[in-house]
């Protein structure tokens, strides 16, 4: 009985020590990521004058992921998020129709324009010590967003909108996310994170019926997206 007692034991310590992440160990990770964006709207000003209610939206984007994971030791360690380019649509809300009525155009709801974008982010790790091969973190880390390939579609574009700019953006991120251990390389993940990310579009408005409806528009774009992933990683 003691004895079969010290074999379940050893092998308990074989099999922990065999998933335990160790100092130097490299993580790579690669799956779906989704970027969702805030539902909240953003207001549209028009040489610093609201313009009657006019909003703007930005829809989820779903890419591939990547991640790169280095371990400082069993609990510690960095992260660095990357993905393909995520492309959203900008999404014009002018409930009332009033606002674009002047140029025979009703396009609430209509998509407004593309603008893709690019996350790099990272992070700090912390592991939870749970002696299995799950392995629970939370992180917190900073991002940088860069936006490029801005531009409206045709029929805003027949309306008088042109010249679309998304500034960069810089803010903090958090996560908790979960690592589970096939074997001792390979392993699944899911993570959710939170990124705040905040860009100041500017946009010129032309005039073509005549009617006054002109100059440079602005909007201070609030994504600040919920970002889910789901993975697979290799250690080395």
């Amino acid at each position: 009985m003691k004895k079969s007692l010290l074999t379940l034991a050893l092998l308990s310590t074989l099999s922990t020590a065999a998933f335990a992440n160790q100092a130097g160990d490299i993580l790579i990770r690669g799956g779906a990521t989704s970027v969702n964006p805030d539902s909240g709207k953003a207001a549209v000003l028009l040489d610093g004058a609201s313009l009657a209610g006019m909003s703007l939206s930005v829809d989820d984007n779903t890419q591939l992921g990547l991640n790169f994971v280095y371990f400082f030791d069993t609990n510690w360690a960095i992260e660095v998020l990357a993905a393909t380019p995520f492309t959203h649509d900008v999404i014009l809300n002018d409930p009332n129709g009033a606002t674009l009525a002047t140029y025979g155009a009703n396009l609430d709801g209509a998509k407004l324009a593309e603008v893709t974008h690019l996350p790099p982010t990272v992070s700090a790790l912390y592991y939870f010590d749970t002696g299995t091969a799950l392995k629970p973190y939370v992180g917190v880390g900073i991002n940088y967003t860069i936006f490029f390939d801005e531009e409206f579609t045709s029929t805003p574009d027949a309306v008088g909108f042109s010249n679309l700019e998304l500034d960069g953006s810089f803010g903090y991120a958090l996560q908790v996310g979960a690592d589970y251990e096939l074997d001792e390389n390979w392993s699944i993940n899911a993570s959710v994170r939170y990124i705040d990310i905040s860009s100041d579009a500017s946009f010129d408005l032309a005039d073509p019926g005549n009617v006054g409806l002109a100059g440079k528009g602005t909007a201070t774009v609030d994504v600040n997206p919920m970002v889910y992933s789901i993975m697979v990683g290799y250690k080395f």
